[in-house]
């Protein structure tokens, strides 16, 4: 009776230690009994019937799945390749398991398919200045699709758009002309505002004679301050006849003034 008993127990002991489960904080235990939905288990130590109950565990932690890249052809008919990354979680374990086979492959696919369609209603332009717009597209409607899962898709961010190399030289060669086109214009419009500027200083120098031999003058020094050779420089006639009218003396001026 007594190896009887011990043996009972044993097989008790068995059966209990074989239905205890652990889940980490992060988990739940979907519990299904003789295949039926029963309920979900929590964090911690739990314990199902053995051979009856059957856990599934699902992890509720932010998931980052890499969307591999998809060939797109935009609508103004540019072939390129474009690859994105998908952040979800599962908010509904229960739905994540009854609802769907694996809703990793499921989401996986989904964005997938997604990502060719939203892309290849955009032009090339607008895929690659507007990703903020093409990323907050892509995140409603995989979140949407996804929803009966039990799966809630946080953000969706396009990585990369690969171009064809033919397509880069030609965008390279547009910005080449921009920046040229650019260039043009300030260097025109630069020497519009010195153009102004000459014509302003030229009135001011116009209405005001000695400003403009103070300038000779000026520029005189600037020169001499060179190690310059031979310098011809012209001088106005008014600039000389104080000097000229000094040589001639008195005679030279009565005479010219009888004359």
């Amino acid at each position: 009776m007594a190896s009887t008993g011990l043996i009972l127990l044993g097989i008790l002991a068995g059966f209990f230690i074989a239905g205890i489960r652990i889940l980490a904080e992060y988990e739940r235990g979907v519990v299904f009994r003789l295949g039926r939905f029963i309920g979900i288990k929590e964090a911690g130590l739990r314990w199902i019937i053995p051979g009856i109950d059957r856990m599934v565990r699902i992890s509720l932690r932010e998931i980052v799945m890499d969307v591999p890249p998809q060939e797109v052809i935009t609508r103004d008919n540019v072939s390129v390749k474009v690859n994105a990354v998908l952040y979800f979680r599962v908010m509904h374990p229960d739905k994540a398991v009854i609802q769907v086979e694996n809703y990793l492959y499921g989401t996986s696919q989904l964005a997938q398919t997604t990502l060719r369609s939203v892309c290849g209603q955009a032009e090339l332009d607008q895929l690659l200045a507007d990703r903020d717009d093409i990323n907050r597209k892509l995140q409603e409607i995989i979140d949407l699709q996804t929803e009966p899962w039990g799966v809630k898709v946080r953000a969706v961010e396009v990585k990369q758009i690969d171009l064809p190399q033919e397509m880069q030289r030609a965008m390279a060669r547009q910005a080449e002309a921009e920046r040229e086109k650019r260039s043009k214009v300030i260097h025109a419009e630069g020497e519009y505002q010195a153009a102004q500027r000459l014509a302003e200083a030229s009135r001011v120098l116009a209405s005001e004679p000695s400003a403009l031999q103070l300038r000779y003058l000026q520029t005189l020094s600037e020169i001499a301050a060179e190690n310059t050779a031979t310098i011809v420089f012209p001088l106005p006639i008014d600039f000389l006849k104080p000097f000229y009218e000094v040589a001639r003396g008195p005679a030279g001026r009565a005479a010219g003034g009888g004359a």
